[in-house]
């Protein structure tokens, strides 16, 4: 029976043997030394001896003794057994005796130095409690396993799960309402009174203040960013904003923000008092920097669209001149060719060119041409320039509302901000003294069109464009949020740093001394260099080719890798056998051997476990990754999939946090199988991006033609696994340049898969992004298709690399390296302590700082040596070529989970779209877990039925298999008793059996 919090599973491993132990664990607890045996020598029966050693290996094993000592695997008592010379048929006499049982208990607990549970033990795992709870917000099913490890360790006697249960419990509890007493006590009286008057529903309204202020903006109009920014004033309004919450730890912040989000006014008004405040303060100040957020994204689609619409208004005006113009430019034509004419003489020139052209066409021709040609070099300054009308509409609520901050690279940009600020309210503000520092070359014309002008619409407009730049570099930032914070304040710095610099270099493999490093890589990229030059010649698939003044590189594409006629009838002995299945079944089968839908909490983790609530989790989840909605898989007459129950159950249960749980637990079962180990052991992985249309309102899309047609979109960055699965996923809007994220992905993911090298395309490939890989430890392999205008960098600017010695002319900047390597080491720290996001610090390292550099000299190296071994190795191309497959296999089988609504993610707010892109995931390694298991039990029958099965052909069969799985049509929830206790489904029986053994190779 489940223990509170505690699951059936963990409830039932308390304490208890869950299988055989492994040989390492039989060796470790289950072998007799001369002193255990001195020990239960004294026992004269031998049913005496065997219980004897059965609870002294079981309290060393569990940590405690069992309420039936038999209760233990037999691969235990015959081991013992043997060792004591006993046979096991005696210990079903142990039984009869209580009092002998409970003595040895006493002997065993002095002889091994365990104590009860009580007293000291108690407090001390008390305060170890508390100590957790400080640190962070573990959930109380973990805090239970920690705690159980703890008192092992400690040699304490476990005691009853119940026990311990209500123990942890209790101290949660404590911990949270002296939390909660502490924060509300902060808030002075004014401030308690906002935020009590943010559940007290207006009169005239439905909705209730916090309902409305929690609902994020859509509209993507000046209209629109003026709501956002009245938005974001009316929370500060509040007053709560600057309170210091850095003390709290901010797993529990997320967990109450969370709630809040998602809870009912009325709940949180039925809250105790302090919970009630404590709970608003927090949600409070995550809703101020979630709303500059979003009135930041609105700003960057709004600036983004203007700039579109006035490059769409130039193009048709000047198409609609394009016919005056021409002919004004053929009129001065004739003239120009009379100039050059040179049997013309100079007296007669004006005379003939009149009588061609008179002198009024002449100069009204002239007139057009200099009204309607452009010497702009660049068009974008006068696309902007026909948005001024719209910029005016929020312009000043922008600058009124938010306080801009900037690195030293941004300062241009702040000194224009506050110089615009300073112009509002005045009805005839002189522009004198405007900062110029702020305006590019191809501004400058326009902005200031002669000596002392300053041209306001042109400057104001090429200030918001480099604002918008800015803070997409991060080079202008604001203070108090989540996405356009400044990262380089979440670096670790001064003696935080220094405490833990050793720890970090030990555990990347990076040496204190930047000498010691480059001195290595000179040794390895030199070495690299003459081994690919003498293999060159042999190479068939590179042609070194002469190109202007120097050389380049050519490589051929690879050729497909023919299937041979055993792997071909190998795919068809192992498909047709697979059972037809309907999607919620195999949800459902999977979950009844892994276990996956109890990682699903609720958000305020009580204790809310119902009947049927799996059935309800795999209603929910059909209907996110299908694209189908509720209402498709509801069915009134059913309890647990009743339309009310199932949009309950979306709205407490699923989130990021318990997506990401259940998924690490398909990962791990999917790993076990056998198969997988032809597959790969996890160590390497490709990241690429599915694309959807978003064709809702929201602020979490962005355009591009290529993907998205005339919509927006959303694209959703996968990260598979050489065993098939999906370790992580990233959802982002539009198609946010690649190399951004997948660092963010390896640091970020929650399996146990630890993939060291990962393939990519080529748009995710950069110098930053090979050389953070090198310092994390990773390796980078991205597929190149602009091979022949890469270039290959050296080191030893002396050495002579032969046939090579040109294509490695340019030289890397050690010296940069050398000067920056404490930092490089402290960015890499920073990343790999989680203490800031990959996705962050990457868009702040820019060329124009002297860490981004540094960073990028350092990636020239690593992707050199990738470059050489690239064009050397065919292997190894092939073999990214084969994972990057096995991510295009993957979309393939999401595309046709994916269904409905062609395909389109409807979801109009960010945490939908993550919550039904994650659910989607899920399901996907739900069916490659599935395949896995029924390809893995068909190939066994094939062995043992004495067919034929090579190693080759099963490392290249696949379990992105899918129409066999049928996500159409009505939806069932159930599973026959067998089926539920893990059996296996019948086989399919294909219409024509493989006949004979499979051809040797």
């Amino acid at each position: 029976m489940p223990v509170e919090f505690l699951s059936d599973e963990q409830a039932a491993r308390y304490g208890r043997y869950t299988g055989d132990p492994s040989p390492e664990q039989l060796d470790r607890y289950f072998h007799l030394s001369d002193s255990d045996h001195a020990l239960i020598l004294p026992r004269r029966r031998d049913h005496n001896k065997l219980g004897f050693a059965l609870q002294l290996c079981t309290l060393r094993f569990l940590g405690g003794f069992l309420t039936d000592p038999l209760d233990v695997p037999e691969s235990v008592v015959r081991i013992l057994a043997t060792q004591l010379g006993v046979t096991t048929a005696t210990l079903p006499a142990y039984l009869s005796r209580e009092p002998t049982r409970h003595e040895h208990q006493r002997l065993i607990r002095q002889a091994l130095g365990y104590r009860d549970f009580e007293g000291l033990e108690v407090f001390s795992l008390i305060r170890w409690l508390y100590a957790q709870l400080e640190l962070g917000d573990p959930r109380p099913s973990l805090l239970f396993d920690l705690a159980t490890a703890r008192l092992v360790r400690r040699k304490v006697v476990l005691p009853g799960a119940s026990t311990l249960a209500r123990l942890i419990t209790r101290v949660r509890e404590r911990t949270s309402t002296a939390l909660w007493r502490t924060l509300s006590k902060r808030l002075s009286q004014d401030q308690t009174l906002a935020l009590e008057a943010l559940l007290v529903r207006p009169e005239d309204d439905p909705l209730t203040p916090l309902e409305r202020l929690r609902a994020t903006p859509t509209r993507t109009t000046a209209a629109g960013l003026v709501v956002a920014l009245e938005r974001l004033q009316t929370i500060r309004a509040l007053g709560v904003g600057g309170l210091d919450l850095s003390h709290v730890p901010r797993a529990r912040l997320e967990a109450t923000n969370r709630y809040v989000q998602n809870a009912w006014a009325q709940t949180i008004a039925r809250l105790s008092p302090e919970r009630r405040l404590a709970s608003l303060l927090s949600f409070v100040q995550y809703l101020e920097r979630r709303a500059t957020d979003d009135a930041l994204d609105i700003l960057d689609l709004l600036l983004t669209e203007l700039a579109l619409q006035g490059e769409k208004t130039r193009r048709e005006q000047r198409l609609r001149t394009l016919r005056d113009l021409d002919q004004a430019a053929l009129k001065l034509r004739e003239v120009t060719l009379v100039l050059l004419n040179r049997e013309v003489s100079d007296d007669q020139v004006r005379r003939v060119a009149f009588d061609l052209v008179d002198e009024a066409a002449l100069r009204a021709a002239a007139t057009t041409v200099g009204e309607v040609a452009s010497e702009d070099d660049t068009p974008e300054p006068e696309a902007w320039l026909s948005r001024y009308h719209t910029v005016r509409r929020f312009l000043p609520t922008l600058l009124r509302v938010l306080s801009f901050e900037a690195t030293p690279a941004g300062r241009p940009v702040l000194e224009g901000l506050r110089f615009l600020a300073s112009l509002e309210g005045k009805r005839q503000p002189s522009l004198k003294g405007a900062p110029q520092a702020v305006i590019p070359k191809a501004w400058r014309g326009r902005v200031f069109p002669g000596r002392g002008a300053v041209d306001r619409p042109a400057y104001t407009l090429c200030v918001l464009h480099g604002l918008q730049q800015a803070l997409k570099r991060r080079e202008v930032f604001v203070s108090r949020s989540e996405r356009y914070g400044d990262p380089r304040a979440q670096l670790l710095q001064g003696d935080e740093w220094q405490a833990v610099k050793d720890d970090v270099c030990r555990g990347l493999g990076r040496s204190h001394d930047p000498e010691v490093e480059l001195t290595l890589l000179g040794t390895e990229l030199d070495l690299t260099y003459r081994q690919v030059a003498e293999r060159l010649p042999g190479n068939t698939f590179v042609r070194l080719e002469r190109v202007g003044d120097h050389d380049r590189l050519s490589l051929s594409p690879l050729e497909a890798q023919p299937d041979s006629p055993s792997l071909i009838h190998l795919r068809s002995l192992v498909t047709a056998p697979l059972p037809n299945i309907d999607l919620p079944e195999l949800l459902l089968e999977e979950h009844a051997r892994t276990g996956f839908l109890d990682a699903f909490t609720h958000a305020s983790e009580g204790s809310t476990r119902m009947g049927g609530l799996a059935i309800s989790l795999c209603a929910v989840l059909v209907a996110q990754a299908c694209n189908i909605g509720l209402k498709a898989v509801a069915q009134p007459h059913v309890p647990a999939l009743t339309l009310s129950r199932l949009s309950w159950v979306q709205q407490n249960y699923l989130r990021n946090e318990t997506i990401v749980a259940a998924n690490a637990r398909l990962v791990e079962a999917q790993s076990r199988i056998p198969l997988v180990e032809a597959w790969g052991g996890g160590e390497v992985a490709s990241a690429d991006g599915l694309r959807f249309v978003v064709p809702v309102k929201t602020i979490n899309a962005r355009p591009n033609s290529k993907y998205f047609g005339a919509e927006r979109g959303i694209t959703y960055y996968n990260f598979t696994s050489d065993q098939f699965t999906s370790f992580h996923g990233i959802t982002v809007p539009g198609t946010l340049r690649d190399s951004l994220l997948i660092l963010a992905g390896l640091l970020e993911q929650q399996t146990h898969l630890d993939p060291h090298e990962i393939m990519s395309d080529t748009a995710g490939s950069s110098d930053v992004v090979f050389g953070l890989f090198y310092l994390l430890g990773y390796r980078f392999s991205p597929r190149l298709a602009d091979l022949a205008d890469l270039r290959y960098w050296r080191l030893d600017r002396e050495a002579e690399y032969g046939v090579l010695q040109d294509l490695s002319r340019h030289k890397i900047d050690a010296r940069l390296i050398a000067r920056n390597w404490d930092d490089l080491l402290r960015l890499a720290g920073s990343l790999k302590l989680g203490k800031v996001g990959a996705l962050d610090v990457m868009r702040t390292l820019g060329r124009s700082a002297s860490l981004g550099r540094a960073l990028a000299e350092l990636g020239r190296i690593e992707k050199t040596l990738y470059l050489l071994h690239y064009v050397d190795d065919e292997a190894y191309r092939r073999r990214i070529l084969v994972q990057l497959n096995r991510g295009e296999g993957r979309h393939n089988v999401a595309r046709w989970v994916f269904h409905r609504r062609r395909g389109e993610v409807r979801q109009k707010y960010r945490e939908g779209q993550e919550d039904q892109l994650g659910a989607l995931g899920l399901v996907v390694n739900a069916i490659v877990l599935w395949n896995t298991r029924y390809l893995d039990a068909i190939l066994n029958r094939l062995r043992d039925s004495e067919t034929t099965v090579l190693a080759e052909d099963v490392a290249r069969l696949s379990p992105l298999l899918f129409e066999h799985v049928n996500v159409l049509g009505r939806y069932h929830f159930e599973l026959s008793p067998s089926l539920a206790q893990g059996a296996l489904r019948p086989f399919s029986e294909p219409d024509r059996p493989g006949e004979g053994l499979l051809l040797e190779a």
